[in-house]
């Protein structure tokens, strides 16, 4: 089974939440049902912070997708941060690197 590790912090902007490790097949149920249980409000921000990401599949792309879902129903954005580069290479495949709005690095998505 792959370790997955979800850590949520407020930010002055919304929630930024930490994916640790492998969002797959065995774990992205976990990210999912997490992201349904976060207080966003219109006009927050979620960030999701992807720096220590070591895997994502099909998955793991669905539970980020619903993610999105989750913040556009409450009124929130939603951003990626720091995007491991196989990540980033199969989101720009599938063009959903023109949906997710990615940035280098959890400051630069919080934003002021």
């Amino acid at each position: 089974m792959s370790p997955l590790d979800i850590e949520v912090r407020d930010t002055a902007t919304g929630l930024l939440v930490e994916v640790i490790g492998e969002l797959d097949y065995d774990t992205s149920a976990d990210l999912r049902d997490l992201i349904t249980t976060l207080p966003l409000k219109p006009g927050q921000r979620l960030v999701l912070d992807l720096a220590r990401m070591q895997f994502c599949d099909s998955s793991g792309i669905t539970a980020l997708i619903a993610a999105r879902n989750h913040a556009q129903s409450a009124g929130a954005d939603m951003a990626l941060a720091a995007v491991p580069a196989n990540t980033l290479r199969v989101l720009r495949i599938v063009g959903l690197d023109r949906v997710f709005p990615l940035h280098p690095d959890t400051d630069s998505a919080i934003g002021p």
